[in-house]
């Protein structure tokens, strides 16, 4: 693997939109019996569902640790491809690599560092040595030149990009105690931008009530194209996340974008009845030592704004609630290009994420720039129609 110790904004490097065009989108087998109850038994189910959707329209690489290969074998379609790759948990989105664009069509990777969401502060699990390669360890074997920046800490649900220079972020999550604490917002904001080639932080004050990645803004807010965005909404003012949803739409109208935009905002209601932990549920974890534990009726993070834009569809989570069918109007008025697949989730929010958490997507362009060293990725990503 090329690792580059250069910047990518100095590069000509920025992070594109996700509704831009992929060549192909990561996931990860699950298996973690603190995050899947009953061996992953009906996550993987869901995994699998999301997988093929995805699949209808761009290349998916699931990636699975040695003792699961023959499970996703199993249980997905040729059209996946399944590669060995050792991870603590399946959240693609957050361990994977970030990838960076420039105007010629290339692409590079970002290896942040990963810390369980918080470290020892208050980081959800203690040993996450596996899930912190897997970013290096996949543009190595893939054969992307690989920005270093494992001396900052950032989760891929923690940034959301329009690809002409806004960046979406919470300051709850990028300011949390556990992630950079030497680092004042100022100092935050100037590596985004050097690392993403950011021109403008938007700082949205919450998240999602209840999100343990201490409110990542993929979970609260999503760029549908430059200048528009859904916004997690409730309009029940005894829900928690009425004020928080009313902070950051109050900023989000005070704000321009990186081109001086005013933004167009949808709002995206949040399930009408909380999603909340099972008895029969809790039963079926296992936790480690340290781990964070789920507790019976405990309330999840669960939003319609936690979705994935494939090349050719959006891929909802839906809750079994009254607003599933609402969520899937306003996407699909704000995506009429895309075929909509809405997809039963509680299997995956009872993890503590939802389908965004669990893919990150690959832009469209070459890996291989002239006059980069070494022979060639060992496994091939196949380029998509």
């Amino acid at each position: 693997m090329k690792r580059l110790t250069s910047l990518p904004a100095i590069d000509g490097f920025y992070m594109p939109g996700e509704f831009e065009p992929h060549r192909g989108c990561i996931m990860i087998w699950p298996r973690r019996p603190g995050s899947w109850p009953f061996d992953a038994r009906e996550a993987r189910k869901a995994f699998a569902q999301i997988a093929e959707a995805i699949a209808d329209s761009e290349q998916v690489v699931m990636l699975a640790g040695e003792d699961v290969m023959d499970s996703a074998r199993r249980m997905l379609s040729d059209r996946i491809q399944v590669v060995q790759m050792e991870s603590d948990d399946a959240w693609a989105r957050d361990v994977g690599p970030t990838f960076v664009v420039n105007e010629h069509g290339h692409v590079r990777g970002i290896d942040w560092q990963f810390n369980a969401w918080g470290g020892l502060v208050d980081g959800l699990y203690t040993d996450w040595a596996r899930d912190d390669l897997v970013a290096g360890t996949f543009l190595e074997q893939f054969g992307y030149p690989a920005y270093d920046a494992r001396h900052f800490v950032l989760e891929g649900g923690a940034i959301h990009s329009d690809g002409e220079g806004t960046l979406l972020v919470t300051e709850r999550c990028l300011l949390s105690a556990g992630r950079n604490p030497s680092l004042g917002r100022m100092e935050i904001e100037e590596q985004l931008k050097n690392y993403l080639g950011a021109e403008k932080i938007i700082w949205l004050p919450y998240g999602i009530y209840q999100d343990e990645t201490n409110e990542h803004v993929d979970n609260v807010c999503a760029f549908v194209r430059p200048g528009e965005v859904v916004l997690a909404w409730t309009d029940d003012k005894n829900d928690p996340q009425y004020e928080m949803s009313l902070a950051d739409l109050t900023l989000l109208e005070q704000e321009t974008d990186a081109k001086g935009r005013h933004f167009t905002i949808h709002k995206l209601p949040i399930p009408k009845v909380p999603v909340c932990i099972r008895e029969e549920e809790l039963s079926g974890f296992v936790f480690e030592p340290g781990e964070d534990q789920r507790e019976a009726g405990e309330r999840l993070a669960a939003s319609y704004v936690n979705f994935y834009i494939s090349n050719g569809g959006v891929i909802v989570p839906q809750f079994g609630d009254e607003h599933d069918k609402a969520a899937v109007r306003i996407l699909g008025e704000c995506f009429p290009e895309r075929k909509i697949y809405p997809i039963y989730a509680r299997d995956i929010i009872v993890g503590g994420g939802n389908i965004h958490c669990i893919t990150q997507q690959i832009p469209k362009g070459e890996a291989h720039e002239k006059g980069n060293s070494g022979s060639g990725p060992d496994e091939m990503l196949p380029e998509c129609q």
